[in-house]
């Protein structure tokens, strides 16, 4: 067999599968120079070396910084949302299953790099209104509507009596912050212990039980 036939006859990765390896380069050189820098302190310039690409690369998949951003806001918040809000099974005990989820949660939550992204978020949302709407959709609104359908379910069930599943989801991603994030966001140095998380949200399934958990099954 000629060379020519050889080469003819190797695999060619699809064109599609190049160009989304390109894109996630340029997400990946991203995420660590905006994390290492700050939004304002980061440059395309850097960017494309940190990602291993051309600029020119970046502007193929990318306008501007912004959007850069938002993109990497928009996979981060979604991949973060999908796996602290993934569901084993049909768990009979309430309680059991939003207390696995509100540790899992807020175990993501006090992490350094959510922390930097959330300020970062606010720090440009003023300029940039739509990275902080897409923060928020592709962070807590998919989060609050993930935990809304388990609480429909469990509803469906007898274990729950729940109005407005979505305002409930809410309430109990919120009781399970406490004041733990807040602190956080604002210059706390003290990252809680993992029994510091699992009193708050022991408290908050507690409460959130208390409102919505089947008066029948009390």
């Amino acid at each position: 067999m000629s060379s020519a036939s050889i080469a003819a006859a190797a695999p060619v990765p699809e064109t599609a599968e190049i160009e989304s390896r390109k894109r996630r380069d340029v997400l990946d050189g991203a995420r660590r120079v905006f994390f290492d820098k700050g939004f304002d302190g980061a440059s395309m310039d850097e960017i494309a070396r940190a990602g291993g690409v051309s600029k020119a690369t970046i502007y193929v998949y990318f306008d501007s910084k912004e959007d850069l951003f938002e993109a990497l806001v928009q996979v981060d918040r979604r991949q973060s949302a999908e796996l602290m809000f993934e569901f084993e099974g049909d768990d009979p005990d309430v309680a059991r299953q939003l207390r696995r989820i509100g540790v899992s949660f807020m175990t993501m939550m006090v992490r350094p790099d959510h922390i930097k992204m959330v300020r970062m978020v606010m720090g440009v949302a003023e300029k940039f209104p739509r990275i902080g709407q897409t923060f928020f959709e592709t962070g807590p609104c998919l989060g609050g509507r993930r935990i809304a359908e388990l609480l429909a379910r469990q509803a469906g069930h007898g274990r729950l009596e729940i109005d407005d599943y979505e305002a409930a989801a809410f309430q109990f991603l919120n009781l399970c912050q406490g004041n733990i994030t807040k602190g956080l966001l604002f210059g706390s140095e003290h990252k809680p212990t993992t029994a510091q998380i699992e009193k708050t949200v022991d408290s908050a399934v507690k409460v959130f039980m208390a409102a919505y958990g089947a008066k029948a099954a009390q």
